[in-house]
């Protein structure tokens, strides 16, 4: 090539990358990667279950209002979604996200219902995927659903064994208080009316599912006085396909995410799921008066 066409050649080309970056608004150093992109956080929720009193169970409402106290974290996409009926769009809307919330009636029962469903969850657990649970979408009343839901979320509610009661007053207890996940969190200062769920079927740590404390693989968070039985309510784990799971077993009533303590300890739950920093005075999980009212009552 004659050595006076060279500088030609090059201004050409420095033409073509000034136009491509020009209007493309990008060069190939700015294509997404897996590091820059989004998280996708899927939060699970469902209509009235028909079995509960209104202001109970309030499924879709609590799930929305996950996502409100969520929703100024950096690079996390929200996406509320009704798992009413067959949820045929589950496993492609499970594969596409980085966690999971699960609110749901009798969640063990329904991950299990749905061949399909189960392996998306799983898929998204082998991943190093997020799992939450809230109160009966941890439930199950026959026994088969228990060992599969144990092994993605720690802990079921599960069986014709399972325990619950309606306390009027009880005043439950934070435990492990040096996790990042209880940031921030103060001892209740009063009691609170709940119905929770014990005496949890636990991952064991040997693989299985127990009842015992001294032999589950999870780590307690909440627990409430119980004799006999385990009291643990609120647990996380660090599963062993390097996944993180957490669980919640109140929130029975809607009106209790009035209390700071619940909205802080579930939100700081779900991004210790999506293995995100907490700060060491915990998230800013303020609300609005009209943000805790359900729809029905406004």
């Amino acid at each position: 090539m004659p050595t006076n066409f060279l500088p030609l050649v090059t201004s050409l080309l420095a033409m073509f990358v000034w136009f491509f970056i020009g209007h493309t608004g990008r060069s190939l150093a700015d294509e997404p990667t897996a590091n820059s992109r989004p998280q996708r956080l899927l939060l699970i929720g469902q209509g009235p279950d028909g079995s509960h009193k209104p202001t109970t169970h309030e499924y879709f409402a609590g799930v929305n209002l996950v996502g409100r106290l969520l929703r100024g974290q950096p690079k996390l996409e929200l996406v509320a979604v009704s798992a009413d009926g067959d949820w045929r769009d589950g496993p492609q809307l499970l594969e596409r996200a980085d966690a999971a919330v699960l609110f749901v009636s009798e969640g063990a029962k329904w991950l299990s219902a749905d061949a399909a469903r189960l392996t998306a969850f799983r898929d998204l657990a082998k991943r190093g995927g997020g799992l939450v649970v809230l109160h009966w979408g941890t439930g199950t009343k026959t026994a088969e659903p228990i060992a599969a839901f144990v092994q993605l979320f720690g802990a079921c509610h599960g069986g014709p064994d399972r325990k619950f009661k309606d306390f009027g007053q009880v005043l439950p207890q934070w435990t492990n208080t040096e996790h990042p996940i209880l940031r921030g969190l103060k001892p209740f200062a009063a009691s609170v009316r709940e119905e929770f769920y014990f005496a949890l079927k636990q991952a064991s740590k040997t693989g299985g599912v127990t009842l015992a404390d001294s032999e589950s693989a999870i780590t307690p968070l909440l627990r409430i006085p119980a004799e006999d039985v385990s009291g643990t309510v609120a647990w996380c784990w660090e599963r062993p396909d390097q996944g993180r799971s957490f669980g919640f077993t109140g929130l029975h009533f809607h009106e209790n995410w009035k209390h700071e303590s619940y909205r802080r300890l579930i939100a700081q739950a779900t991004l210790w799921t999506l293995k995100r920093d907490i700060p060491a005075t915990g998230l800013d999980v303020s609300v609005r008066d009209q943000d805790l009212t359900l729809p029905e009552s406004k």
